[in-house]
């Protein structure tokens, strides 16, 4: 029996959809808890202007402990972000309560773009093209066209791998 289970959630903060995909997230840390690893993977896409500054942003609130409570507050005001660009993550890193001094200097001095770039290149790597995209147990689930019924997918593979059924990666 596997004690917990990873599932990267390929998003970009700017993106409408995984302001939607947040429901399922929530849903499936709510129902598997610690038991659920689920890390968040930058895919900036150029179609949106300040993606690639958020995702920067995002790490920032990583290295201060707020990785996901910052993912989704940003996610939740994508049209402002849209609109006024980056001084709208640092009005959110100032709501958590963040150094809001750091975020502008990590946006200024670029110290998380290896991070960004390294996960938008796995990224495309694997074959993800749009957000969200899911990856647990070595599938990929796309969700840039439909969530329809992603999140009971999630639930299959987590089940079978939570549960101790072999694999197909298993080493």
């Amino acid at each position: 029996m596997t004690d917990s289970v990873i599932l990267d959630v390929w998003c970009e903060l700017q993106c409408p959809d995984c302001l939607t995909a947040l429901d399922d997230v929530r849903a499936l840390r709510a129902r598997y808890g610690d038991r659920l690893d689920i890390r968040l993977r930058h895919f900036p896409l150029e179609k949106h202007k300040h993606s690639f500054a958020a995702a920067q942003a995002a790490e920032e609130a990583v290295e201060q402990g707020q990785g996901w409570p910052y993912a989704e507050a940003v996610l939740a005001r994508t049209a402002e972000l849209a609109g006024r660009g980056e001084p709208v993550l640092l009005d959110v890193a100032r709501e958590l309560g963040l150094d809001v001094e750091e975020f502008d200097t990590a946006l200024i001095d670029g110290r998380h773009i290896l991070i960004v770039d390294a996960d938008q290149a796995e990224g495309k790597a694997i074959g993800v093209t749009g957000t969200p995209t899911y990856v647990i147990g070595g599938e990929r689930l796309d969700g840039g066209a439909s969530q329809d019924g992603l999140r009971a997918r999630v639930e299959e593979i987590a089940d079978r791998l939570l549960a101790g059924a072999p694999a197909d990666d298993a080493s």
